[in-house]
């Protein structure tokens, strides 16, 4: 069905759930996986390798894209001795720390597969679970993973509620767990989205737009395991203040950002 501006109607989703029951791998034509890491030396190398033993199952075609966001270890470095005699993989660097939503931004722009697949580096999630979401990727264009149950200390479960009760509020977006690292778009609606959010408002910001062109999403539970390796930095205090200030300039910048672009690319792809 051809989708044209007209068709928006705000709020709405189409959501379907799995939470605990297995389901079979769907298979998709081709996939670009994103890892954005930053200081995960420990952990980016067990990543990579596990991502090139599943994708074949999932994928006639894939690649794989480390973005090394300024990390301050030995990620990068590790993870081009992986990419060394590996040409699924590519490994982008940048100066220094840019932040989350930078990280994404560089891994939409390099990705050259039908589908985007985020998943983070720092081996909370089993990117074997994508079986899960490529098996609702026919009518979807978006398909979402959320933590069915959350293995992070209680204060991180705290923040990151609040932080969906205000997102639901302010943009319209209804998701489970909008920052679940762990999320599948088509390309066509990712490439020709402008996105500035430099942090973690980025998920917010992508399915805020997602949601104006009437984009169709399917939410599904996913495993998340305890961090061993590493720290977690999304409660520092300058983390979530500089999120606070992210969402007031989202909301300003949504009053006139313009969704042709995405919905004529839609259109041209048949949705």
């Amino acid at each position: 069905m051809e989708l044209s501006v007209a068709t928006v109607v705000r709020g709405r989703f189409d959501i379907e759930e799995i939470a605990f029951s297995p389901v079979s791998s769907g298979h998709l034509s081709s996939v670009s996986v994103i890892l954005p890491a930053h200081n995960e030396e420990g952990n980016i190398e067990a990543v990579i390798l596990h991502a090139l033993e599943v994708m074949p199952e999932v994928a006639d075609q894939f690649e794989i894209v480390v973005v090394d966001d300024g990390s301050t270890d030995r990620t990068g470095p590790i993870a081009e001795a992986v990419a060394a005699d590996r040409t699924q993989v590519r490994v982008v660097h940048h100066p220094r720390n840019l932040g989350y939503g930078n990280a994404w931004r560089t891994g939409i722009r390099a990705a050259s597969g039908d589908w985007i697949f985020f998943m983070d580096s720092d081996r909370q999630f089993d990117i074997a679970e994508i079986s899960k979401l490529a098996q609702k990727a026919t009518d979807h264009d978006i398909v979402a993973g959320y933590r069915i149950h959350r293995r992070d200390p209680y204060y991180r479960f705290l923040v990151g509620s609040c932080f969906n009760i205000l997102v639901t509020l302010l943009f319209d977006v209804h998701l489970r767990d909008i920052d679940c690292g762990f999320k599948m778009f088509r390309s066509y609606l990712l490439k020709p989205m402008e996105l500035e959010s430099p942090g973690a408002l980025i998920n917010t910001e992508i399915h805020a737009k997602a949601n104006r062109v009437g984009a169709r999403m399917a939410e599904v539970g996913i495993n998340h395991y305890p961090r061993e390796i590493g720290r977690q930095s999304g409660t520092k205090f300058k983390v979530m203040a500089s999120a606070l200030a992210e969402i007031v300039r989202l909301r300003w910048r949504l009053r006139r950002y313009s969704t042709v672009p995405i919905a004529e690319a839609m259109a041209q792809a048949g949705r």
